[in-house]
């Protein structure tokens, strides 16, 4: 199988599926994806934990690490399914997932989205599904559960790792869903992840290690958090952040 690169893919399909015989109930399966996903070293976990295609029948036609060579590779590759991130730079998960939206509409040749992240936020989670991603799994899932959870949103099924479940079924049972937070709207992704963790009482340092940026960065985004929502410290982040659920 060649080996993909960034915002680039190879269109051929299922070389690896014919070395050999596949493993366990993969037998027969074939799937390509494209991996969505800013955090190189992440990237190429993903590729090496289920892109073996004799073993798994998944076949990684291409990677991306923002929004403009998302739609590229995606647009390019046709691929079956996308595991997408959802905090992507140029405008996130969300933003990939609109401007993909006939690929998703199209009745021969769907292209399917299985969201992959570190959140588990229940507003990360509902904005995805709203946006047509077929389900949305977390980044401690294991690359059997994820290869099961590929061939079933290929299939049209909708799959969710358990505790995020009761949060689209309460988001979409809801008879008075809640109006638009424009306050929110104007937060970037990132900014809406330093804020969730700020409100959680993380430090900067803390913060810059778990989302692979530097403390200055971090300092950056709460100086546009604060401005953006005309707040004066931390501390009244805190108290907006808890008002609305966020933490």
């Amino acid at each position: 199988m060649s080996e993909p690169t960034e915002a680039n893919a190879t269109a051929g399909a299922g070389q690896g599926s014919e070395s050999g015989e596949p493993a366990g109930s993969t037998a027969g399966r074939h799937v390509r994806v494209v991996l969505v996903d800013d955090h190189r070293m992440f990237r190429t976990g993903v590729q090496a934990e289920i892109g073996q295609t004799a073993q798994t029948g998944v076949e990684v036609v291409g990677e991306a690490a923002d929004v403009d060579q998302a739609i590229t590779v995606i647009t390019a590759t046709r691929p079956e399914v996308v595991l997408l991130d959802v905090h992507l730079p140029g405008g996130g998960g969300v933003e990939v997932l609109r401007r993909c939206a006939p690929l998703m509409a199209d009745t021969e040749q769907p292209v399917r989205f299985l969201a992959l992240s570190v959140s588990d936020a229940a507003e990360d989670v509902i904005g995805v599904i709203r946006g047509g991603a077929r389900g949305y799994v977390t980044k401690t899932i294991t690359g059997t559960d994820l290869v099961d959870s590929i061939f079933r949103v290929q299939e049209g099924d909708a799959v969710f790792s358990p505790r995020l479940a009761g949060f689209v079924l309460d988001a979409f049972a809801s008879t008075d869903a809640p109006p638009v937070d424009e306050d929110m709207d104007r937060l970037t992704q990132r900014e809406r992840e330093v804020l969730r963790l700020i409100a959680r009482g993380y430090a900067y340092k803390e913060i810059a290690k778990q989302l692979f940026i530097s403390v200055k960065t971090v300092e950056s985004h709460v100086s546009a958090v604060l401005r953006k929502l005309q707040l004066s410290n931390r501390h009244e982040l805190t108290r907006w952040a808890t008002a609305r659920r966020l933490v």
